[in-house]
Order: C-alpha cells, then structure tokens, then sequence
C-alpha cells in the first residue's frame, strides 16, 4: 500500500504522512542540493563541500528557515528533519515513514519552524547543544544535520508521459543566491570554540495547515544531508580560513595614545 497520509498547507503548501532518515552526500545518489537552502534574515547561507558532506555556517542565535524547491512536474512528498526529529511532529523515523511537506510541481515553499499543532510553529533558531530541542526531549544522536528526502507522487503513465513532454518546456526558478554577510568570530574566546551548534524552539508564529492524501512511489527521487557548525568548528574541520588572531595583550601593545581632534559626541547625545 503507497498512501500517505498528510497535512496540506493553507496556502497551498502540504506535509504527507507517513521514523532516522536518509542519508545522501554529494557524491551519492543523484542530488541536487541547490533544492534546499539555509536561509537567514531571508538570504541564502552559502553551502561548503567537505569530504564528500555539504556544510553550512550556524549563526549562534538567529532564527533561520529550510526553502525546499520541487524540481520536478509532479507533486512531491519531503521528508524533513532538523537534528534527525521531523519537523513535523520531532519522531525519530525512517524517511518512508515520516510525516511529510508536500510540494506542487516546481513548487518553493519556506519551512520555518517546528510545527505544534494545525495552527502554529515555533521558530528553528541556531543555538547551542545544552539548549536544544533535541536536548530537552533526549534525542541528540543527530544534533547538527539537517536532512530533507523527496518522494514523488505516483501518477499513472499517461500523466507522466504529459509531464515529461512539459518539463521540457519549463525552467524552474532558481533560488536566490544572495550571500548573507558572515558574523565575526570571537577567536580569543575558547568557551565558543568549544560550543556545537544545534537547532533550538524558538518564538511562537503562524502556520495553519489541513490534511491530504498522497500515492507516493516507494523510492525516494532524491535526497539531501546539511551538516551545520559554528564557524570555529568550520575552521577547525578545514572548511573555512582561520580568521586573524585577536590577542587582547597585541591589541594594548599596539596603542598609541594621543591622536589629533577633539572628543566625538556619541550618536544619542547629539
């Protein structure tokens, strides 16, 4: 039996049902990563490859979504977990089983927290491993990954033949490419370099959503794995450059003392 069960949303975004999930790097099954982004402050993060995973930075503090994109001509079913919990309803499942997002033909749609119940989500927010969703519920076997398997939906023959002869016809939009400026790291501070990055609950939000029901095919189309660190932890796996060292101790042996001008007013006082 292929039916899933689902959630449908108001506006025309939908979850299907279906507990961890599975895994793809770059140079496993056919994937295209460019299907899911890390967005933060509605911009992009870039995605870095290493050793065969792809990597993006965390940004301690801030709230952030996952934008999926349907490349294909038939509705799909996507499998979405945040530190190996469904975003849905935070079970540990296989992808087969999990409840899903379901996405219109060439569809992009924004998924910005856990969902709680028909009405609202809590907002996904970098934070650090003690303060974590996966923390306070025990399930931290997975912290730092973000993971989204597509299924399509199963249309007869007919119909498929129609939407490959249209998909030839079509150029799906492709995501923004906007690159957010990166925030400064504090490298003088070894408490940060030892923190790990993992997903908290954050601020309450609206999301309504209904129920449908999806014929999914029984293998996945394909299926893409985000690891996330703070950028200490990027540097030390090789991923990014060392900044340049702030040693408080250089910084006062670079002082100068007396510079001509007169005393500035802070900006509130003017």
């Amino acid at each position: 039996m292929h039916q899933r069960f689902a959630y449908l949303m108001a506006a025309g975004l939908a979850l299907a049902a279906g507990p961890l999930v599975i895994s793809a790097s770059p140079q496993g099954q056919s994937v295209a990563v460019s299907d899911v982004d890390i967005i933060v402050d509605g911009a992009r993060q870039p995605r870095y490859a290493h050793e065969g995973r792809w990597y993006v930075e965390a940004r301690k503090g801030r709230e952030y979504a996952i934008r999926l994109r349907n490349p294909y001509p038939v509705r799909v079913a996507v499998a979405l977990s945040v530190d190996g919990l469904n975003t849905i309803d935070a079970r540990e499942t296989t992808a087969a089983e999990a409840r899903k997002w379901v996405l219109g033909p060439y569809e992009t749609v924004t998924i910005s927290g856990w969902q709680t119940s028909q009405l609202e989500a809590r907002r996904f927010e970098f934070t650090t491993e003690a303060r974590s969703y996966g923390q306070a519920l025990g399930k931290t076997a997975n912290l730092g990954l973000i993971s989204a398997v597509f299924f399509k939906e199963r249309v007869p023959a007919i119909m498929q033949d129609t939407a490959r002869e249209e998909s030839r016809h079509q150029t799906p939009t492709a995501p923004s490419s906007a690159a957010p400026e990166r925030a400064a790291a504090s490298a003088d501070a070894k408490r940060t370099d030892e923190e790990y990055a993992a997903t908290g609950m954050g601020r309450r939000t609206g999301h309504a959503v209904t129920q449908v029901w999806l014929n999914l095919e029984d293998t996945p189309a394909q299926a893409v794995n985000i690891r996330y660190e703070f950028r200490p932890q990027l540097v030390r796996l090789g991923i990014l450059p060392p900044g340049p060292t702030a040693d408080p101790l250089q910084r006062r042996e670079r002082a100068r003392g007396f510079e001509p001008g007169f005393s500035p007013e802070p900006p509130l006082q003017r």
